[in-house]
């Protein structure tokens, strides 16, 4: 199996968003309360931090794996991460913040993702993009702000397949792993999604609350979907891929 239809996806995905982009009125002022606008201004900053690298070091560790198809529909999954950072601060822009140049909690993430190899790095992507993928539903759907609204929409949409596209990766790399293993990569991965749940829920717990969630709720529910994702890349039908899902 190739992954040539994830790269004719993210080859055609620059229309879908651009689609999506055109229907957001991006002149509309910001209407937020003074609280709610400073909860989702330290949102968003620590979120176009997180979306903003190169992707160099996974890309160069692609490369050495030696799937060419796979390597190009990984570049243009980095590229699309980082049209989020830019949507990000797009969004800061909108509510009259500035961007970080540097966080604790990116830096300590990207340091722990770089300590391996490939499978790895891919891993620590996927808990990241699954404790934060019911926050962008959540922007999408109850963000207090049109424009919020529309950032939310274009980023859940890509990153519904961002998760599909990593998790057949990883079934393909773990699939001659034997059981045993799996086990305690699985029970690795949950404890590393724990802590990155919490870190969310500290970091975006005022946004979440303009969302009209609770942290706490949050948390169970993200933590379980970590806990799913990583049933479908370790458990019986890790052979099979998802492929892109249907974009609407």
């Amino acid at each position: 199996m190739t992954f040539d239809a994830w790269l004719d996806h993210f080859r055609a995905n620059p229309a879908r968003q651009r689609a999506i982009e055109a229907q957001v009125d991006w002149d509309v002022p910001c209407a937020l309360d003074e609280r709610s606008r400073r909860a989702f201004v330290r949102s968003f900053q620590r979120f176009a931090l997180g979306e903003d690298g190169d992707g160099r070091r996974l890309l160069a560790e692609a490369e050495r794996a030696g799937d060419l198809v796979y390597l190009a529909a990984l570049r243009l999954l980095v590229a699309e991460e980082q049209r989020h950072a830019a949507l990000f601060r797009r969004g800061l822009a909108h509510l009259g913040g500035e961007p970080l140049t540097a966080h604790w909690s990116d830096g300590a993430f990207t340091a722990l993702r770089r300590a391996l190899g490939l499978r790895t790095e891919i891993a620590l992507f996927l808990v990241a993009e699954v404790v934060a993928m019911r926050y962008f539903v959540a922007l999408e759907r109850s963000a207090p702000d049109p424009v919020l609204r529309g950032i939310g929409r274009r980023i859940a949409t890509d990153e519904r397949n961002h998760l599909r596209f990593q998790i057949d990766r990883l079934r393909e790399g773990f699939a001659r792993t034997p059981g045993p293993v799996r086990a305690c990569v699985g029970a690795a991965w949950v404890a590393v999604a724990a802590g990155a749940t919490v870190v969310v829920v500290i970091d975006h717990r005022a946004a979440l609350r303009a969302c009209g969630l609770r942290p706490a709720a949050y948390a169970r529910t993200a933590l379980w979907d970590a806990r799913a994702a990583v049933r479908s890349v370790l458990g019986s039908r890790r052979h099979e891929r998802l492929g892109p899902a249907t974009v609407r």
